[in-house]
């Protein structure tokens, strides 16, 4: 890796108005803001069918799919703010991550992953800020072989959390996610090491 590592940012949740996708937009720009380069992506932007192993067996793996896996391959580490589904996983983050860990002939499903760290955050308007979730989701990502990093960030009240410029209105989240972008940042350099 040259220079600052690349950070992938990602919402779990193509909903227009998702609380999640705001504050991975805002998560981006104080990403960007640190001088660490940042890639804001929309999964909607990259639509994949269910996984299903005859699809794959019959057709492969889709286009989509394996475009995410050449820009998650690009990225050193991840920043993933996930919504929560009955204290679990949004089934389109989990299917992204389904497909974009398919193995090719000549490659491990766990390269777009292994080695990498991510950071977790959420957003819900609850008053737990959607926590639960992460959980699972670290599993997830943890037997894709990530390190994940131990402090996350969930943002409560989101509904309410944003001014009309989607700026964050909370100083004390603003800096938290600044704590945990320096740690996932200084992370990144250290493993590239």
């Amino acid at each position: 890796m040259s220079g600052a590592p690349r950070i992938l940012i990602f919402a779990g949740s193509a909903r227009r108005e998702s609380c999640n996708r705001r504050f991975a937009r805002v998560v981006a720009q104080q990403v960007a803001a640190s001088g660490v380069r940042a890639t804001l992506l929309e999964l909607a932007d990259h639509p994949l069918p269910l996984y299903d192993g005859d699809l794959e067996a019959a057709s492969g793996l889709p286009e989509n799919a394996l475009r995410l896996k050449e820009i998650f391959i690009a990225h050193d580490a991840f920043i993933i703010v996930s919504p929560e589904y009955n204290s679990s996983i949004p089934p389109l983050l989990k299917n992204t991550l389904d497909w974009v860990s398919r193995p090719l002939p000549e490659q491990s499903g766990y390269v777009p992953f292994s080695g990498k760290p991510a950071a977790l955050c959420s957003a819900s308007p609850g008053f737990l800020g959607g926590m639960r979730g992460l959980r699972h989701l670290r599993e997830v990502l943890t037997e894709l072989r990530m390190i994940v990093l131990p402090q996350q960030v969930a943002l409560a009240a989101a509904d309410k959390a944003f001014d009309n410029e989607g700026r964050l209105i909370d100083t004390s989240t603003t800096r938290r996610l600044g704590e945990l972008l320096e740690e996932l940042s200084g992370m990144a350099e250290r493993l590239a090491r």
